[in-house]
């Protein structure tokens, strides 16, 4: 118990201590990197309350989808090295071509493109 405390006491005091020594190290200061727009555009000193492209909330809600849906397809190396592997290559010939289906009708209603 009394080296569970000592170990707990040594801990706080580094956190402390690192976190203390990041406040003072770290410069404050603006440069115009900091003062200039992101990539998307936005002016960091303005109100976050102005309204935005709703394109741009699509492509990045799209990309998270179509992204995420990839990840589906990470284990399909170590699937081809079983024995019958056809199954898990049905499987993702199924995920492919349902990904191409959506990709493609995403692109038909121009959900892709930024000039309206």
């Amino acid at each position: 118990m009394n080296m569970m405390i000592s170990t707990m006491t040594i801990s706080l005091a580094m956190s402390s201590t690192l976190m203390a020594l990041n406040y003072w190290l770290t410069p404050t200061k603006s440069n115009n990197e900091k003062l200039s727009p992101y990539e998307c555009g936005f002016d960091p000193l303005e109100s976050a309350r102005l309204p935005f492209s709703i394109r741009f909330f699509l492509v990045a809600i799209l990309f998270l989808l179509f992204d995420l849906e990839i990840a589906l397809l990470l284990p399909l190396p170590w699937a081809i090295q079983l024995p019958h592997p056809t199954h898990s290559l049905t499987c993702a010939s199924i995920i492919l071509f349902l990904l191409t289906l959506g990709f493609t009708y995403e692109w038909t209603q121009g959900g892709l493109e930024w000039a309206e």
